[in-house]
C-alpha cells in the first residue's frame, strides 16, 4: 500500500525546512535576513461564538442525510418507503393491522395506506399546541416504540423513521382514521404547512401516509424503480403470514415487467418465500426445513427456511437472508450466527449418533455453503449497528434461535433418515473439498518460495500459472524436446505423454484413478475431475493438444478430447481447449517456403503457389522431426500460428450419445456407426 506524502503545515515546515541555493564562498559575513512580518490575528484566532451553529427540528436530517439514510443514491431513496412501511408492519405484528396498501403514483408519489389503529392525534402533553400526530412527524426520537407498551416487538427503535421521511421529502399527506373521524396534515420539507383538520366523521381506522421525496436532496435522476417497491413490499408479506399487502402502480411508471396490480398473502411464510426463491433447483434432500416458533411471554419469535442444492442457486452457491422484526438484516449478525450454530450442531450430533466419523471436519461454513436459508426473528428492543438496521448485535437473538431451533431440526433429520444421510454425505464432500483447497493453496504458497517437483516431464514455464500462459500436451519425449526447444518460456509450457494414453470412455473408475499418465496431466493442470472441477484451479489460460498430423496423432487427440469432456467438460464451455494445427508436409522451390496442414492444402498450395514448378516436397513423419525453429514458426508462435477451438454444441444432448457410440465399451456400437457413416469418409489405402 503507498500513500501520497501529506504535509502539515504546523509542524512540516519546522521539521523539514526548505532548501535554499547554494552560497557563493565569501570571507565576508553574511547578515541573516530580517524575520518575515507576522499577519495581524484577531484574538481567538477568529473562531468565535457566531460561528456556533445550532440545527433545530429536522434541519440536521437535511444536512447530513448520509447519516440516517446511508446517503442520498437510489439506494438510501427506497430505504424511505422501508421506513414508512416497516411503522405499517408493526401494526400488523402487533395484532392490530390485516391490510396494507402500497400505491406508486404518475407523478413519483409513493402512498403506504394500513387499517391499524391509526397515528394519535390528541395534544401531546410535553408539546403544548402540537398533536401526537406533528410531533411524531416534526420531532426526532419521538414515537410509541421506546418503552415497549405500545408495540412489543417492532422494526422502529429509535424515532427518526418516519420524520426522516418527512425531512427528505418535497411534500408529505398523513391521513388518520381515529375516534371515529378523518385527520390529514400537510409537511413540506420537514415543516408543517398547517394545523392538524378533522376532516369529517368516519368509522374507518387507520393511517395513510404520501410522501414525495425531495429533488433537491436526491436530484432529478435518482428515482424509485417499480421492480424494487414491488419485491420489497412483497418480501414483507412473506414474513409475516397475517398480513395481506395489495400492490397497486400507475403504468406509466412501469418499464419492465412489474405487474400494476397484485395483492401479497402467504399463509406459509418464509416456506412460500424459500419455495418461490428456488423455483425448479435440483436440492439435496426432498423437503425444505421450515418452522416457527413462539415463545410464550418472552415476545419472542423464530421463522427459518432451508434447503441445500449442488448446482448452486443461479450466480451464487448459495445465500442467506436475514431479517428482524420484518426489518432485513443484509449484512447478518447474532440471528445469524445461531441459525449457522444450530444446523451446524444438530448435523454433527446426527452424525454421531449414526457413527458416522468423517464429520468431525465439518464446519458451519461447510454446511451453509450451498444452503439457501432464510431467517426471521422477532424480539423486544433489538440492537442494531447504525439506523439503516443492516446488522442485529443483540446477543439474545442467538441463544433464541439457537434454543428453537434444536428439537425441531433434531426431529427433522431423524424423521427422514434417508434425507438426512444425503445431507451428511453432502455437507462431509464439501469439507473435504475445502481442505483441500486450502492443501493446494499451501502448496502453491511453497512453490513461490521452493521450486517444487513438477509431475511427469513437465516443463513449466518461468511466470507460472500467469494470464495468457498455455499447456501444450505432445506426444513422445522427441516431439517434447522439440517442443521444449521451441517455446516461449515465459508463457509456454510442455508436457510430453507416453504414446497414447488411456481411453477414459471404456475405462473402470479404478483404472482411471491409477492411471499415471493422466494424474500426472491432472497435477499440471492443477485441477480435480468429475464434480470436483473448479475452473478457478487451473493453472494455464489455454490447454493445447499438440500431435502428428497422421492418423495415430488423430487418435491420441481424441482420446485426449474424450478425457476431457467427460472430465471437465466445463473447461471445454470455457474456451479453454485447442487443437494444434501442424503441418503435414514441407513444399520448398528457390528460397520459398511453405507448409501444407494435409494432402488437400498440399494440392492447394502446388496448383496456386509452384504451378509448372518441381518444388521439393517433403513429409513429415513426427513432431519429433521437425526442428525447434520450424516447429515455433508453423505451431507455437503466436502471431503465426492456427489454433482450432474445440467447442460443445448449444445442445448437448447427443454429445454423450456420440462418445458412448465412438469410444465406449461396445465395439458393436462403432461398428454400427462406421457402416451408417461410410459414404462420408475419404478412401486413403496405401497398396
Amino acid at each position: 500500500m503507498s500513500a501520497s506524502p501529506v504535509q502539515n503545515s504546523l509542524f512540516d515546515d519546522a521539521l523539514n525546512p526548505p532548501a535554499t541555493a547554494p552560497l557563493a564562498q565569501s570571507s565576508e559575513p553574511v547578515a541573516p535576513p530580517p524575520p518575515p512580518k507576522a499577519a495581524p490575528v484577531a484574538p481567538g484566532g477568529g473562531y468565535t461564538a457566531s460561528d456556533i451553529e445550532v440545527l433545530e427540528g429536522l434541519e440536521p436530517v437535511r444536512k447530513r442525510p448520509g447519516m440516517y439514510i446511508g446517503g442520498t443514491d437510489e439506494r438510501a431513496l427506497h430505504h424511505l418507503f422501508a421506513e414508512v412501511l416497516d411503522n405499517s408492519m408493526d401494526e400488523a405484528v402487533a395484532g392490530h393491522a390485516r391490510l396494507i396498501e402500497v400505491t406508486f403514483d404518475a407523478d413519483g408519489a409513493l402512498t403506504v395506506k394500513d387499517d391499524g389503529r391509526g397515528i394519535p392525534v390528541d395534544a401531546h402533553p410535553k408539546h403544548p399546541g402540537m398533536s401526537a400526530l406533528e410531533v411524531i412527524m416534526t420531532v426526532l426520537h419521538s414515537g410509541g416504540k421506546f418503552s415497549g407498551k405500545a408495540y412489543e416487538t417492532s422494526g422502529g427503535l429509535h424515532g427518526v423513521g418516519v420524520s426522516v421521511v418527512n425531512a427528505l421529502s418535497e411534500r408529505v399527506e398523513v391521513t388518520v382514521w381515529r375516534d371515529g373521524f378523518e385527520h390529514r396534515q400537510v409537511f413540506s420539507r420537514g415543516k408543517p404547512l398547517g394545523r392538524l383538520e378533522k376532516i369529517a366523521p368516519s368509522k374507518k381506522r387507520g393511517t395513510a401516509i404520501k410522501f414525495l421525496p425531495d429533488p433537491v436532496i436526491f436530484g432529478d435522476d435518482v428515482a424509485f424503480k417499480p421492480a424494487r417497491l414491488y419485491r420489497m413490499a412483497r418480501s414483507k408479506a412473506y414474513l409475516f403470514r397475517g398480513v395481506q399487502i395489495k400492490w397497486t402502480c400507475d403504468a406509466s411508471r412501469i418499464h419492465d415487467q412489474t405487474p400494476a396490480e397484485a395483492t401479497f398473502h402467504f399463509p406459509n411464510g418464509l416456506a412460500d418465500f424459500l419455495a418461490e426463491r428456488i423455483k425448479t433447483v435440483a436440492t439435496v434432500t426432498p423437503e425444505a426445513f421450515s418452522g416457527r416458533i413462539e415463545r410464550t411471554g418472552e415476545a419472542g419469535a423464530v421463522e427459518w427456511a432451508v434447503t441445500w442444492t449442488p448446482q448452486g442457486f443461479g450466480e451464487a452457491d448459495g445465500f442467506m437472508q436475514s431479517y428482524c422484526n420484518t426489518v432485513p438484516t443484509p449484512e447478518g449478525g447474532t440471528h445469524e450466527a445461531g441459525f449457522r450454530a444450530a444446523l451446524t450442531r444438530g448435523l454433527k450430533a446426527h452424525a454421531e449418533m449414526i457413527n458416522e466419523k468423517r464429520a468431525g471436519i465439518v464446519t458451519a461454513d461447510d454446511v451453509i455453503a450451498n444452503a439457501g436459508a432464510l431467517i426471521s426473528v422477532f424480539i423486544r428492543n433489538p440492537e442494531f449497528q447504525g439506523q439503516t438496521k443492516e446488522r442485529l448485535s443483540s446477543s439474545d437473538a442467538q441463544k433464541l434461535v439457537e434454543t428453537a431451533l434444536r428439537d425441531p431440526f433434531d426431529h427433522w433429520l431423524t424423521a427422514s433418515p434417508k434425507a438426512a444421510r444425503a445431507l451428511l454425505d453432502f455437507v462431509i464432500e464439501r469439507a473435504e473439498d475445502r481442505l483441500k483447497r486450502r492443501k493446494d493453496r499451501e502448496v502453491a504458497r511453497a512453490s513461490a518460495t521452493r521450486k517444487l517437483r513438477l509431475p511427469g516431464k513437465l516443463a513449466d514455464c518461468s511466470a507460472g500459472a500467469i494470464g495468457g500462459a498455455e499447456l501444450f500436451i505432445v506426444e513422445g519425449d522427441s516431439a517434447g524436446g522439440s517442443a521444449k526447444q521451441a517455446r516461449d518460456r515465459k508463457t509456454q509450457a510442455i508436457l510430453p505423454l507416453r504414446g497414447k494414453i488411456l481411453n477414459v470412455a471404456s475405462a473402470t473408475g479404478d483404472k482411471l484413478m491409477g492411471n499415471k499418465e493422466l494424474s500426472d496431466l491432472m497435477l499440471a493442470l492443477g485441477v480435480q475431475g468429475g464434480a470436483k472441477y473448479r475452473d478457478e484451479d487451473l493453472r494455464y489460460d489455454r490447454v493445447v493438444i499438440m500431435t502428428d498430423a497422421d492418423v495415430d496423432g488423430a487418435h491420441i487427440a481424441s482420446l485426449l478430447i474424450t478425457f476431457f469432456y467427460r472430465q471437465m467438460p466445463e473447461m471445454i464451455r470455457g474456451g479453454r481447449l485447442y487443437l494444434a494445427l501442424p503441418p503435414l508436409y514441407r513444399i520448398s522451390h528457390g528460397g520459398k517456403t511453405v507448409y501444407a496442414r494435409d494432402d488437400a492444402h498440399k494440392d492447394e498450395l502446388l496448383e496456386t503457389q509452384f504451378k509448372g514448378k518441381k518444388p521439393e516436397i517433403g513429409r513429415f513423419k513426427g513432431l519429433g522431426e521437425m526442428m525447434p525453429a520450424q516447429l515455433k514458426e508453423t505451431t507455437m508462435d503466436p502471431a503465426k500460428r492456427t489454433l482450432a477451438r474445440v467447442t460443445l454444441p448449444r445442445d448437448e444432448s447427443h454429445v454423450e450419445e456420440l462418445v458412448e457410440n465412438l469410444m465406449g465399451r461396445k465395439p458393436e456400437q462403432r461398428f454400427r456407426f462406421i457402416q451408417e457413416n461410410a459414404e462420408f469418409a475419404a478412401t486413403d489405402i496405401d497398396i
